[in-house]
């Protein structure tokens, strides 16, 4: 019988600060990613390749929450006061994963909106540090 992966989205947690983050919206609701490849290929006219490495470390967190989310005023209060924290993204599921660094900031407070049904708030950290793994 063969292996079955699963995936919960309640073994993903986010934090920030040491703080965990919830009230998560539906959907995707948090994106790690590096902001530039690790290396720049360049092909010569005839064919010879050099590879420059790029040694940028930054890296971007995006997780959206219910506007009825508690952390919201917490990640408003870092955006403002331009507080550098440790933010990490860590799935515990089938494949483990862990992405984030020990120096983020959030970039600005979440954009607010307000309607008949509960919006959303999408915050975004710049990692100084980043890594992925």
């Amino acid at each position: 019988m063969g292996n079955v992966a699963t995936y919960d989205a309640r073994k993903v947690t986010t934090t920030v600060g040491g703080l965990f983050i919830t009230g998560f919206a539906e959907g995707t609701f948090v994106s790690a990613s590096k902001d530039e490849d690790n290396f720049e290929p360049t092909v010569s006219a005839q064919g010879d390749v050099a590879v420059a490495v790029r040694n940028n470390t930054l890296g971007t967190l995006e997780f959206t929450l219910n506007q009825t989310s508690p952390s919201i005023s917490y990640l408003d209060k870092l955006a403002n006061n331009s507080t550098m924290v440790p933010a990490w993204v860590i799935s515990n599921n089938t494949a483990k994963e862990v992405s984030g660094g020990t120096m983020a900031m959030v970039t600005k407070p979440a954009d607010k909106e307000y309607a008949d049904t509960v919006s959303e708030r999408t915050f975004t950290l710049k990692v100084f540090d980043y890594k992925s793994e």
